[in-house]
């Protein structure tokens, strides 16, 4: 499967298992400590890499049991 750069809000919501409106919240947290970094970000999406790097220590979330 071909995974995207960024993630949105129900891919967010999915992962998490929060709410969608809860996802939002967690990509404009995200995307303003990106802005304190001085990069850019897109709205409504955040970077996978740096979501994943935040809330699995960098570490991609394993699907295996």
């Amino acid at each position: 499967m071909n995974e995207s750069t960024f993630l949105k809000a129900p891919e967010i919501a999915s992962i998490m298992e929060v709410s969608i409106p809860y996802a939002y919240k967690i990509i404009r947290n995200l995307n303003n400590e990106l802005q304190q970094q001085g990069y850019l970000t897109v709205h409504g999406k955040v970077s996978r890499k740096f979501f994943e790097s935040r809330y699995y220590s960098g570490q991609t979330k394993s699907t295996e049991v």
